[in-house]
């Protein structure tokens, strides 16, 4: 099978999406199917074509997580799709690159699977700034209602965003399929002790130290400060305890969180990293003790499972969507707050302290279902009923 995936955001690029649509190619790719990726180029204002990803030059948006725009009004992209002649037409996102993927999928006659990744309205106040806002989010609804009504199949990553989509209006069968996760590349088995070591060696982190792990995009909808203000909290709580957090990552929100901590006097112990490689991200994972997030906009909790795989105790914000994957006391643990996370915190240090392993060998085996091969039979099963569709 030939399958053209359009997305708006690929690596080196770290987030979700960029994730899944990664994923994506490789285990097509794995099992012989021809992959073209087209996305966006961070490079240059070239077009390329490297490694079966067409990369399209487009505008940076730097408040919107320096996300860029492609410029798809282009005579040089037709050539590359049309050679590649796709049978399946998969759309990551909804801008540029997915209106371009939509384009191709009306002029060529194939069949278009849309995977439906983040949800908008949790990003509304990029644009409207607080002004607005019931607008913007009735125009988001009718937008995203249109966008599921014009695919061929659908696939929703989780219950959150299947209750979203039914919230919207859409009526069409929703495939829920969570993107699946290499969990061996994880397994602190696989990953080199060296380059841990040099991870630990560059951020000043002790073999003594209590490492706790933040990992993914910097911004307001995921509430790092909240993560921040626990730390301190649990350090006022045990001066004695040599706690650290690393806060790995980039986005709008660095500057401010910087100040923050800056205010709070504590530099010494809660380290900005800068943003990983999304090849070297299980050395952050295997260099803590602890992943700890306090988002509630995740649509299904990629890096909660890549910390279960990497053998992390995981402590996270209580989000409905996350229950699937986080059990509480018996794969992980909730907080509601701050005083909560303190609480919390020090459970998970004792256990730690103790080599109590059962939350670390429950999560292994709950995350199982999430398997990067689980994951490809539920994606060939859909374009197999797209294909039917489009007969």
């Amino acid at each position: 099978m030939r399958v053209a995936i359009f997305t708006e955001t690929y690596p080196p690029e770290i987030n979700g999406v960029a994730t899944s649509s990664f994923t994506l190619k490789t285990i097509l790719k794995r099992h012989g199917h021809d992959v073209l990726v087209i996305t966006t180029n961070p490079y240059s204002k070239k077009i390329m074509l490297e490694d079966d990803v067409l990369r399209i030059p487009g505008l940076e948006l730097k408040k919107i997580y320096n996300y860029r725009f492609a410029n798809i009004i282009t005579h040089n992209i037709s050539k590359y799709i049309y050679t590649f002649a796709p049978d399946i037409i998969h759309v990551q996102q909804e801008a540029a690159i997915g209106v371009l993927g939509r384009i191709y999928a009306r002029r060529m006659h194939k069949p278009l699977v849309y995977t439906y990744h983040t949800m908008y309205e949790d990003y509304s106040y990029y644009i409207t700034k607080g002004h607005f806002d019931r607008i913007v989010r009735s125009i988001l609804r009718k937008f995203t209602k249109s966008q599921v009504e014009n695919a061929t199949e659908f696939i929703s990553p989780s219950l959150k965003t299947q209750d979203y989509i039914r919230l919207v209006g859409a009526d069409e069968y929703i495939n829920i399929i969570p993107t699946g996760i290499d969990f061996s590349k994880f397994n602190p088995k696989n990953v080199s002790k060296k380059r841990v070591n040099e991870i630990k060696k560059k951020f000043g982190i002790n073999d003594d130290d209590f490492v706790l792990l933040s990992l993914g995009r910097i911004a307001k909808e995921k509430s790092v400060d909240m993560i921040i203000n626990g730390v301190y909290e649990y350090k006022k709580a045990y001066p004695d305890v040599k706690i650290k957090l690393l806060i790995v990552g980039k986005g709008p929100g660095v500057v401010e969180l910087q100040k923050l901590v800056n205010s709070l006097g504590a530099n010494d112990y809660i380290i900005f990293c800068g943003p990983s490689d999304p090849n070297e991200v299980q050395f952050y994972y295997n260099a803590a003790n602890v992943f700890a997030s306090a988002s509630i906009t995740e649509t299904q909790g990629l890096t909660y499972m890549e910390a279960m795989g990497s053998r992390l105790y995981v402590l996270a914000r209580y989000d409905f969507n996350l229950l699937d994957v986080i059990q509480e006391d018996k794969t992980g643990f909730y907080f509601e707050s701050l005083d909560d996370f303190v609480t919390k915190l020090e459970k998970i240090r004792q256990l730690y302290l103790n080599k109590n392993e059962n939350i670390l060998n429950n999560a292994i085996e709950g995350i199982n279902r999430y398997s990067i091969e689980t994951f490809y039979q539920n994606i060939m099963e859909v374009y197999h009923r797209a294909l039917k569709k489009n007969w």
